[in-house]
């Protein structure tokens, strides 16, 4: 016998006996801890799929799963303790510890018993708990989608890979096995992806039955947006009564949406509350909101204090230059914001806005065409309140460009449109025209650290109508043009800042401390008929002035490692600052301290004759340094103006806004807010005070000073979202009349999948809006809220 039949004899004598003993191995135990491995397809598919066990068997077609049974197929892998696999049907049957994880939607299905196909991926399975939307990994836990739901059933069918029905089963969003809230139902459908549909439901909460839906839907899905009908709400107030509200909710498609509610208020009447968004290009929104409410009268007078409440916002990008914004509110009377409106700062606003414009920036110019509405209420009086409005106008500006190779710099600003003012006791025309043009030439210089910027403008404007002083103080809005023009002058002047690094260090932060002055010289002439002129903004207050501004400036800066909060979705790039626990972190200098002051000195006492003695005047020159009126006769010195920022850290923060007058000695204006956090705890507070000075009435007396002080506070640990316990307290006191304005106390205590919130509030705003309320809400997680408390309602 040769070399070659010696090789062909052993490979025929071996392969022989590998194929003879392959059915005695494959009944073999494998070593402890270790599965075997077998290969096969699903029939007409080719698609491969893995078993897996401890012990196998084959009988023709039939897999025999014994111990840690498992089979991978696609992207889902079937286990049980023991499964029969036929590799001809692409049946599976198997008890024990059966699972069945996997797919785009990260399935879990866990029961005693389940029979699948792989091939048409249904099958059934009995006495079940799964998720839809958690995936398990490694013995660790995360959520793959925005609206993750448990079930369990009786029986669970699998009616397709996005399909599974429930028999005397529950549906929840907390953690199984012992759930805060479920929807109990005889049948439930769950379409992965979209949304569950429960039939003949009891809605329990720790066990407790709390309400039958012969139909409900649960959404189950990444982005849930669902037409339907929303969890009503409820509440109490002591001016209102009980208060029921409810919502239908109407998902267009996925850029448009609207809502239609009302409320009923047992004390009042009924109240309409609807809205409509669009998002109509990935630039662009828009969205309007409608308030009404039909009051029967007021308890005890019966005076109907009903009326609306309109607005509009839209926003759009046509392109990186030009840009169109428009937000309306319109408010029929000031009584039924103070009657039906719940925001406490709301209700003290007696100012309604409406602007809408669009605009173009580029290389230097704007140009925009805009429309105002402006409206101030005097009081709770029918008509009592001073309306604005600016028809369709055209403005346009530049900053400083320099002229050809000159040391010299030119900029304009121009606006033209139509104006109306009415307001008890005086109106204009419909439409008043003015032109307003200012040309202006610059230069400026530096020089070894110091900075001068002389500049020279002119202005000349225009106005179709002419106010006429007559014997009361409004006058009389007249058909006679006028034209008011002047020239001015400015000489700004910078020295070199003043800087100290300190070799100390504070709690390991290097500490630089730097002082910032400057001066102003303002010359304003030719204004000489400032009296006939009629005021709608800031372009119409410019009078006559010789003044000069000077302030300082300190700043504290701190450097060291600093941690900042930022969003998780951040990308520091090859930056050496890190992000932990939600943190960015790194060696950073900050602005801990900033304190300026300013003051002005007056050589034109009385602005060119347009002061008026016993009155409140506001020019541009004094608008320009604080938003409080100071000027009631003629002065050489203006307030002194502070502002101080502190942040020490991003738990603690102060800020305080001072005026104090040197003329009077006294100050005119304060306001103080403190922030600090310690961990969960928070407190906020401040003061604000104000003294407006009295002036001539329209009966010819005169007013006594009017005096504001008010103190706030607000005491809370915890935030909304945090699991378990937490709870505010909130205050705003009078001070001048020693009484409280307005209280609140809130807790809120959540769970894993739902939470609680109480709150009671008291308002004491004088007879119109002195008002108890308690105000609750139930929160369900990818469900919805019911109750009485909305967001822009909490105290915290």
């Amino acid at each position: 016998m040769n070399l070659r039949t010696r090789i062909v004899t052993a490979v025929a004598v071996g392969c022989h006996l590998f194929l003879a003993l392959l059915p005695v191995t494959s009944q073999t135990p494998a070593a402890e801890g270790t599965p075997q491995a077998s290969a096969a397809a699903i029939p007409g598919e080719g698609e491969p799929v893995t078993i897996k066990a401890r012990e196998q068997e084959k009988k023709g077609d039939l897999f025999l799963l014994h111990g840690e049974g498992e089979i991978d197929f696609r992207d889902y892998i079937f286990r049980g303790d023991e499964i029969t696999y036929d590799s001809k049907t692409s049946e599976v049957t198997a008890t024990g510890h059966v699972t069945l994880d996997g797919g785009p939607h990260d399935d879990h299905v866990e029961g005693a018993k389940g029979h699948y196909n792989l091939h048409t991926e249904t099958g059934t399975f009995e006495e079940v708990s799964g998720t839809i939307g958690v995936r398990y990994r490694n013995g660790q836990t995360s959520f793959s989608s925005s609206n993750p739901v448990a079930f369990k059933g009786r029986t669970v069918s699998r009616d397709g890979p996005d399909r599974y029905i429930i028999t005397h089963g529950s549906i929840t969003t907390c953690k199984l096995p012992k759930p805060k809230w479920t929807f109990f139902a005889g049948k439930a459908v769950l379409n992965v992806g979209d949304k569950a549909k429960i039939y003949n439901s009891i809605f329990r909460v720790r066990g407790v039955p709390v309400f039958y839906f012969p139909y409900a839907e649960h959404p189950v899905e990444r982005l849930p947006r669902q037409s339907g009908i929303l969890i009503p709400s409820y509440g109490n107030s002591s001016r209102k009564g009980t208060v029921l509200s409810d919502s239908v909710y109407w998902a267009i498609n996925r850029s448009m949406d609207t809502q239609l509610g009302g409320q009923y208020y047992s004390k009042r009447g009924w109240g309409l509350n609807s809205s409509f968004r669009a998002r109509p290009t990935k630039d662009s929104i828009f969205g309007v909101g409608i308030y009404q409410v039909f009051d029967k009268g007021e308890p005890g007078t019966g005076f109907d204090q009903g009326g609306r409440e309109i607005r509009l916002g839209s926003e759009a990008h046509f392109d990186k230059n030009t840009r169109l914004l428009l937000s309306g509110d319109y408010l029929s009377s000031f009584v039924f914001r103070l009657a039906f409106v719940e925001n406490f700062t709301e209700v003290l606003n007696s100012e309604v806005r409406s602007t809408g414009f669009v605009s173009r920036n580029q290389n230097g110019y704007s140009v925009n065409v805009y429309a105002q509405r402006y409206q101030n209420f005097q009081s709770t009086l029918p008509n009592d309140n001073i309306q604005i409005l600016h028809i369709p106008s055209v403005e346009g500006a530049s900053v400083d460009r320099r002229i050809s190779q000159s040391p010299l710099y030119w900029n304009f600003d121009v606006d033209a449109g139509g104006l109306a003012r009415r307001e008890p006791l005086f109106a204009t025309a419909d439409y008043v025209g003015r032109v307003d043009f200012r040309p202006e030439v610059s230069l400026p210089v530096a020089w070894r650290g110091w900075t001068f910027r002389p500049s020279f403008g002119a202005r000349e404007t225009y106005y179709s109508q002419r106010l006429e002083p007559t014997g009361g103080i409004l006058g009389e809005a007249i058909d006679q043009p006028v034209n008011r023009h002047d020239f001015d002058t400015e000489v700004e002047v910078r020295p070199p800042a003043l800087s100290r690094i300190f070799n100390k260090k504070i709690h390991g932060r290097t500490i630089k401390h730097t002082v910032e002055g400057r001066a102003i010289y303002r010359y304003v002439h030719g204004v000489d008929n400032f009296q006939n002129v009629i005021r709608f903004d800031s372009r119409d207050i410019l009078s006559d002035t010789s003044e000069l501004e000077y302030g300082v400036i300190n700043r504290i800066y701190a450097r060291g490692y600093h941690c900042d909060p930022v969003p998780k979705t951040v990308n520091l790039g090859q930056d050496s600052r890190k992000i932990r626990d939600g943190f960015e972190c790194g060696e950073t200098s900050r602005e801990v301290v900033s304190w300026e002051l300013a003051h002005k000195y007056f050589i034109n006492e009385d602005f060119g004759g347009a002061l008026v003695t016993g009155r409140r005047n506001v020019f541009t020159t004094t608008a320009e340094l604080t938003g409080i009126a100071f000027l009631t006769g003629p002065r050489s010195l203006s307030p002194l103006i502070s502002r101080l920022r502190v942040n020490v850290s991003p738990a603690t923060s102060m800020s305080w806004s001072l005026d104090y007058d040197p003329v009077t000695s006294r100050l005119n204006a304060s306001s103080l807010d403190f922030n600090h956090r310690i961990g969960e705890l928070f407190f906020n507070g401040g003061h604000a005070f104000l003294r407006a000075p009295g002036e001539v009435s329209l009966t010819g007396t005169t007013a006594t000073v009017n005096h504001f002080s008010q103190y706030h506070g607000l005491l809370g640990y915890g935030h909304p979202d945090k699991k378990g316990l937490s709870a505010a307290f909130s205050a705003s006191v009078d001070g001048a009349l020693g009484v409280i304005q307005s209280s609140g106390v809130q807790g809120n205590y959540n769970w894993d999948c739902c939470g609680v919130s109480v709150q009671y509030r008291r308002s004491g705003l004088g007879p119109l809006k002195t008002e108890d309320q308690v105000r609750f809400n139930f929160t369900l997680i990818n469900i919805g809220t019911f109750g009485s408390l909305s967001r822009n309602d909490r105290i915290f």
